[in-house]
């Protein structure tokens, strides 16, 4: 079958899915006596263990089998095979799409620049695993022959977002499991405070920095590069033995001797979507051993196999990403609000802020003509039960309806806990999860509006037994997978950004001198 790429609003089963606007109330169904089945009915199994839930959603049998017909109108899945496939679907960029082949191999072959990139990718993270196992051994050392302790990763963007969120998510379960190595830290903003405050508690004798630029030439990253530097020179130690670089083979950092090591990547996995790359991979296994990142590669990889099923209740993502559609396109929601009852996960949404507003923050399709249907949502979160207690407010009474993403998991990562008044604080947290759910579903009636909730505010729920290595590698997948499908459907470019770059060229002009009018205006009350 050919592969044709037509707009949203050109498709027959979308028609149809304008009609079913308001067509499920999630208060009726979950108020219901056969809300228990219906719970047990929407579980979607997905990689590692983990579930998608999605009964608190406004759908039913009806909904769904139109989204099946959209699913098959827009050729989702066979998009999603001439990605893994190497077809060029990043047409902004005219680049192939492969962070997939870092993970695993779903199709054919894919041959670019002279080689087999899934041998390619497996090479680069062969050579960082060994390069971690030298550094964890102490055959790698500082210029005393002392051990590294700590590792500083200066990037921006994905470089910063995907690796910091997927340290920051294992942490704890690995100094639980006994393979915590080092300790991690990230240096990101262009504000010097951020690079100050880094170096001030690391004992830069026994850090190792990892410069993370794909084309070695990011203005913010090289000028937190050159500050770290500085602070190395400072203290009487030579940059060159402290500092290692994932970057392109073409780039001004490969095969630079101002680097202990260099780890390379290409450009046909964009920066969002390279946590699962030597961007992630480098920093990932000097935190936490090979193995560790060895086992978040075989999560992404067990999701991603189920991202190719035409069954849409047998793909989690497909369905979270046509469910998704409905709640933007027919019911008008301008948000998604994730919200992971895990410590650990504190700053994927933040992640997954990036991933899907970069990606599929789009108004003209992916040949560059104007759309005038709805694109990508408003993406924003924070861990509960924190955010019971700052934005709830305005989920559960505002005038807007928020679709929400809950993620759960019945163990925590450290182990450790506490009962008190008759439950441990893990079984609090599932509780929370539950009657949140519930409450933003079936609201509650009161004598008092102001005390009254109306309800009908949908959710979804992914949940597993614990956030480990594997489970957080098919989370990420499942997102990355979810937007993928919805910048298909929506038919935009998901792999480009050109919406970064007129910011950071401006920047420049003022940085020259070159700045007029109002831009200069703007400067002079910076007084820069």
């Amino acid at each position: 079958m050919a592969i044709t790429w037509e707009n949203l609003d050109k498709l027959s089963s979308y028609k149809k899915l304008q009609s079913l606007k308001n067509a499920v109330s999630v208060k009726k169904e979950l108020s219901s006596a056969n809300a228990a089945d219906r719970v047990k009915k929407c579980a979607v199994p997905m990689g590692a263990g983990l579930t998608y839930n999605y009964a608190a959603k406004q759908v039913d049998d009806k909904v769904i089998s139109v989204l099946k017909e959209l699913a098959d109108e827009a050729q989702l899945t066979e998009k999603f095979a001439e990605t893994y496939n190497g077809a060029v679907i990043n047409t902004g960029e005219k680049r192939m799409v492969l962070h997939h082949l870092c993970r695993g191999q779903l199709g054919s072959d894919v041959k670019a620049d002279g080689v087999n990139k899934r041998e390619f990718y497996l090479k680069e993270q062969k050579r960082i695993a060994e390069f971690a196992e030298k550094v964890h051994s102490g055959a790698i050392a500082n210029a005393k022959g002392e051990r590294f302790t700590t590792v500083v990763q200066i990037g921006i963007g994905g470089s910063d977002l995907g690796p910091r969120a997927m340290y920051l998510a294992l942490e704890n379960w690995a100094k639980a499991n006994k393979t915590f190595k080092m300790e991690a830290k990230f240096i990101s903003n262009v504000d010097p405070d951020d690079a100050a405050a880094v170096l001030a508690s690391t004992d830069l004798a026994h850090a190792i920095f990892i410069l993370v630029s794909k084309s070695g030439t990011t203005l913010e990253t090289l000028t937190n590069e050159s500050f770290v530097k500085d602070a190395l020179k400072k203290a009487g130690l030579n940059p060159s033995n402290h500092m290692i670089a994932v970057t392109s083979e073409t780039s001004p950092l490969a095969h630079n001797p101002d680097y202990l090591e260099a780890f390379y990547m290409d450009d046909y996995i964009g920066g969002r979507y390279s946590s699962t790359s030597g961007v992630g991979g480098a920093v990932l296994s000097l935190a936490f051993g090979a193995k560790v990142f060895d086992d978040f590669l075989k999560g992404a990889a067990e999701e991603d196999k189920l991202a190719t099923n035409k069954d849409l209740l047998k793909n989690p993502a497909m369905l979270d990403a046509l469910i998704g559609v409905y709640e933007r396109n027919v019911q008008g929601y301008p948000a998604t609000a994730v919200l992971p009852y895990s410590q650990g996960l504190s700053r994927f949404p933040a992640h997954l802020q990036q991933l899907d507003m970069e990606s599929n923050g789009k108004s003209v399709n992916r040949f560059g003509d104007k759309i005038d249907y709805l694109t990508g949502p408003v993406i924003f979160g924070e861990p509960g039960t924190n955010g019971q207690h700052s934005f709830y407010q305005l989920l559960h009474q505002g005038t807007d309806i928020v679709p929400l993403q809950f993620i759960a998991f019945a163990e925590n990562q450290a182990g450790s806990d506490v009962v008190i008044e008759g439950s441990t604080s893990q079984k609090k947290l599932g509780a929370n999860v539950t009657a949140q759910i519930m409450a933003f579903a079936c609201g509650k009636d009161d004598s008092d509006p102001n005390k009254t909730f109306a309800g009908d505010r949908p959710s979804s729920l992914i949940y597993g037994k614990q956030l480990t290595p594997a489970s957080l590698g098919a989370l990420l997948a499942h997102y990355e997978n979810k937007v993928m499908f919805q910048g298909f459907v929506w038919n935009v470019n998901s792999f480009d950004q050109e919406g970064v770059q007129l910011g950071k060229k401006l920047a420049k002009t003022v940085l020259s001198g070159e700045a007029s009018g109002a831009l200069k205006a703007y400067t002079e009350l910076l007084s820069l």
